[in-house]
């Protein structure tokens, strides 16, 4: 069996990276899909799914640091179900339940060029904007993501 998710989205917030007990990077970030739709009354409705992101290794790191809240990424990956295979069950702080979809991430990939990212924050900081993709390959003949 093979399942395969792709996400356009924009993160919610800054990623936030960790490391396991063998020094392996994991960086965790949410992800905010949007679909617009006419419903048959004709009343433009529009919808936002939350994902729960999670890249590892050198991927992990490179999220970490490039990725800021607000950012526009492309993420491959699969979904990550509970027992059962739905969505993870929790309850909040007021006593509400929730659900979270989890995304385990093969690729992350930035949709952002380093241009669009720097006219966006209105910095020319390299640490605020992501990197030309020619910028992260320039040694080697592989993108990094």
């Amino acid at each position: 069996m093979y399942q395969r998710l792709v996400l356009v989205g924009y993160l919610g917030r800054d990623p936030e990276m960790r490391y396991t007990p063998q020094g392996t990077p994991v960086t965790s970030f949410p992800v905010a899909t949007n679909r617009r739709y006419t419903t048959a009354d004709g009343q433009q409705k529009e919808e936002t799914v939350w994902f729960r992101v999670s890249v590892w290794g050198k991927q992990a790191e490179i999220a970490n640091q490039y990725l800021t809240k607000g950012r526009r990424v492309l993420v491959e990956g699969s979904l990550i179900g509970d027992e059962n295979g739905g969505p993870r069950i929790w309850t909040d702080r007021d006593g509400k339940p929730r659900a979270s979809f989890e995304v385990r991430a093969y690729t992350v990939r930035f949709m952002e060029s380093k241009r669009e990212a720097t006219a966006s924050t209105g910095t020319t900081n390299g640490s605020a904007a992501l990197p030309d993709v020619d910028e992260l390959t320039s040694n080697n003949d592989e993108v990094p993501f």
